[in-house]
């Protein structure tokens, strides 16, 4: 399984959308600065979760959240 996720800054609330196979270990690694388009606010804690199939689902949904990142249908995500 492939999981589309949004984290969280909570030193900035900024957000980051990404994808992947193991979030557990994909959260490691955004907390502990080795990721560096997210170094710069830690901490981050998971905000919204998909799981998918396939890697390609899961990525075609990353870009459609990206897209709409910070508009309305953004933050239905997190209503729903």
């Amino acid at each position: 399984m492939y999981q589309v996720y949004i984290l969280q800054s909570n030193k900035n609330n900024k957000y980051y959308i990404g994808h992947t196979k193991d979030i557990n270990a994909r959260i490691e690694r955004h907390n502990r600065g080795l990721v560096r388009s997210t170094e710069s606010s830690l901490p981050w804690k998971v905000v919204y979760l998909e799981e998918y199939s396939s890697k390609q689902e899961a990525c075609k949904r990353e870009l459609q959240i990206k897209k709409y990142k910070g508009g309305e249908a953004f933050k239905k995500l997190f209503k729903s």
